[in-house]
């Protein structure tokens, strides 16, 4: 999606004239900002939408970058996001947002609408790592798994290939779960599969 379709509040308009426009019909409300209601809300539209809340030198990670990846109808209440290099920025704190850290090898990242975002397959292993964790996590992590259940057996089989891992056993526990609760051709099964691709060549 062109940038220039995306509003934010304060930059062209006001809060106030977003607000109405979108009580006009004219404008849908996406992320941090707006998009013409005639525009469909794909994941550069998303990742746009969430721009405000990435510091440089950060990829949106957990149940953000699910979003931004197509899963749920809204952003979640609180985003996350994580180091994508090898220094540690500095971070603009937000009430609303929680970083994590540990870096995330460059393998385990794609650009969406030029926003650093952790792959499908790496941002459902990092909401089965943190559902015990944070209660969000865990939500987005079994709404992802049910919308994508191929990635459920490539999250078990890389989480049983490292060898040095603190809390191994209790992520094998919650993915054997997961694969319990797989439907045969649940939807997703497309997006998916290009991951199995992308990981297995």
């Amino acid at each position: 999606m062109d940038p220039s379709l995306f509003y934010r509040p304060g930059a062209l308009l006001s809060q106030q004239e977003l607000s109405a426009a979108r009580l006009d019909g004219l404008l849908v409300e996406v992320g941090e900002g707006y998009m013409p209601v005639d525009l469909p809300e794909d994941a550069g539209a998303r990742a746009a939408a969430l721009a405000p809340i990435l510091s440089p030198g950060y990829a949106m990670s957990g149940p953000t970058a699910a979003w931004v990846h197509g899963i749920g109808d809204g952003p979640p209440l609180r985003h996350h996001i994580q180091r994508a290099v090898d220094r540690r920025p500095r971070v603009q704190p937000r009430h609303n947002v929680i970083v994590h850290e540990g870096q995330v090898p460059a393998d385990d990242l794609m650009l969406v609408a030029i926003m650093p975002v952790t792959t499908p397959l790496r941002t459902l292993t990092d909401l089965v790592l943190t559902s015990s964790r944070y209660s969000e996590c865990a939500t987005w992590m079994r709404t992802m798994a049910a919308a994508c259940p191929s990635l459920v057996p490539l999250v078990q089989a890389l989480l049983a290939a490292r060898s040095r891992m603190p809390g191994k056993r209790a992520a094998l526990a919650v993915v054997a779960e997961l694969l319990d609760q797989r439907a045969p051709g649940a939807p997703g099964e497309e997006f998916a599969q290009e991951e199995v691709t992308r990981y297995t060549s």
